[in-house]
């Protein structure tokens, strides 16, 4: 049985499985402390899918935790994961053909009767070199954590049409039991003051489901699965809930450069 092993576990994350149990609890009593009065909502909605971020924890662990702790909500038997590569050139987007993906609380099934239909229907090829991909791996204990029963998925995209990859998105979301995890960061290494200025514009467009937006200015890394998600959004008829927007300097308290960080709900209207 081949697995997909990690590959910034005890970096972006905790290796071990108490640690990452403490930040996800640590995260959560912020919420429920601090949540508004007359936005207890946002803890109840069930999204079909999210956008989050994918730095280290302690930069984006919770602008990711209020987002995916919502799947726990949904009716989620398989969960898609869908990030941007990092490391190595991609023409296209790999799907992972391993049969478990490793997480420090344990392996999760990958969905192989998913994996074999989406490789046969949209000519997803696997390269296994991309599949050492953070912006991937960083929401798997998340997933693990709120949805411990599900399958998984796992696609890494470089050089990609967001038009074909918004059919794949589509196609998923046709399954009621299948939820959609998109991953970017937004601007990178501006001052605070011009990143807000960028990240408004990535906001204002998912907010608005606006692709031409998206293109006036915003500097997220995973835009195109971003612009994707958008086109699949539209055309199932989903509306987005902007859930949390911060940037690194909340955690560093260096604010000449900072990486902005995100996350949005999907739900059916």
């Amino acid at each position: 049985m081949s697995t997909r092993d990690t590959a910034v576990c005890g970096q972006f994350y905790p290796a071990n499985p108490d640690d990452i149990q403490a930040m996800l609890e640590h995260y959560n009593e912020i919420l429920d402390k601090h949540v508004k009065k007359g936005e207890e909502g946002v803890l109840s909605l069930k999204p079909r899918a999210v956008i989050v971020p994918h730095a280290g924890y302690v930069y984006s662990g919770f602008t990711a935790n209020l987002a995916l702790r919502l799947l726990a909500n949904t009716d989620a038997k398989r969960v898609v994961v869908i990030g941007p590569s990092h490391r190595v050139y991609l023409n296209g987007t790999s799907i992972s053909e391993f049969d478990t993906y490793h997480t420090p609380l344990g392996a999760m099934y990958i969905d192989q009767s998913l994996v074999a239909d989406l490789k046969e229907r949209f000519d997803l090829p696997f390269m296994p070199e991309a599949h050492h991909e953070h912006s991937t791996e960083v929401q798997l204990p998340f997933v693990k954590t709120y949805t411990p029963e599900v399958s998984v998925v796992e696609l890494v995209y470089g050089d990609e049409s967001p038009q074909k990859l918004a059919e794949v998105i589509e196609y998923l979301l046709a399954d009621p039991e299948t939820a959609v995890v998109i991953s970017t960061d937004l601007s990178h290494y501006y001052d605070i003051r011009k990143a807000n200025e960028l990240d408004s514009i990535c906001l204002d467009a998912v907010k608005k489901l606006s692709t031409a937006e998206l293109h006036q200015g915003c500097e997220a890394c995973g835009k195109i699965g971003v612009e994707a998600m958008l086109i699949a959004a539209k055309k199932n008829g989903l509306r987005s809930i902007l859930l949390d927007y911060r940037t690194s300097a909340d955690a560093s308290g260096d604010e000449t450069q900072v990486v902005g960080y995100m996350s949005a709900a999907f739900v059916e209207q």
